[in-house]
Parts: C-alpha cells; structure tokens; sequence
C-alpha cells in the first residue's frame, strides 16, 4: 500500500509542477471512459486520486469527482502526463458526484415550501 501512496504523491507532484498551474494542465484535458468486460477500466483527464482501496476509487476528473466501486480493484498504470489511469479488477458501479445538484435540489424545495 504505500508503494501506491509514493506514486499518488508523485502523480500530484508532476501534475502541480515548479511553474505549471494545475488547472491550466486539467483543463486541456478530454475526460472519457472507458470499460472492457467490467474488468478493465480507462479514465482520461484525472486531475487527482482523492482515495483508493481494492473496494473503492475517488478520482478527481475534469468533469468532477468519480467515485468507482468494485471488488479486487487495483491501479495498473498511472500516466500523470496525460491524467491517465488505468484499474483492473471487478467494476460494479460508476458515480459523479455533483456539489451543484445539491445546491440545484435545495433552492427547487425552498421555494416549493415557502
């Protein structure tokens, strides 16, 4: 486990940079998605590993936070060039968290009850 957490903190070394702005980097990123027989999956424009273990992955994207769930799951390859990652093991769900929708939801009830 903490071979992984040696290459979590390189990949948020080499994406930050000595002159680089992180956002500049992400946002020339495509994010897209890709699964093979829910055993393998590929996500372009990653901007950060929030969280992992072999049950759950947190992936910051430049579409928003991912959440990945699973059985035996494990990074393959980390590209942090190009906010590439790529996870082997059982997929059973894909999930954007969206902060905005909340906010979206809560005005809509406020002012169904006001």
């Amino acid at each position: 486990m903490s071979f992984f957490i040696h290459i979590i903190k390189l990949y948020e070394y080499n994406l930050l940079g000595d002159n680089m702005d992180k956002t500049d980097i992400i946002s020339n990123y495509n994010h897209n998605i890709t699964i093979n027989e829910r055993k393998n999956i590929v996500i372009s424009g990653v901007k950060k590993i929030e969280s992992f273990d072999e049950e759950e992955f947190l992936l910051e994207t430049a579409m928003g936070f991912l959440i990945i769930k699973g059985s035996d799951l494990e990074i393959i390859k980390l590209d942090t060039y190009q906010g590439n990652v790529s996870i082997k093991g059982k997929i059973n769900s894909l999930n954007y968290l969206d902060a905005n929708k909340k906010e979206k939801e809560e005005s809509m009830f406020n002012k169904l009850f006001k």
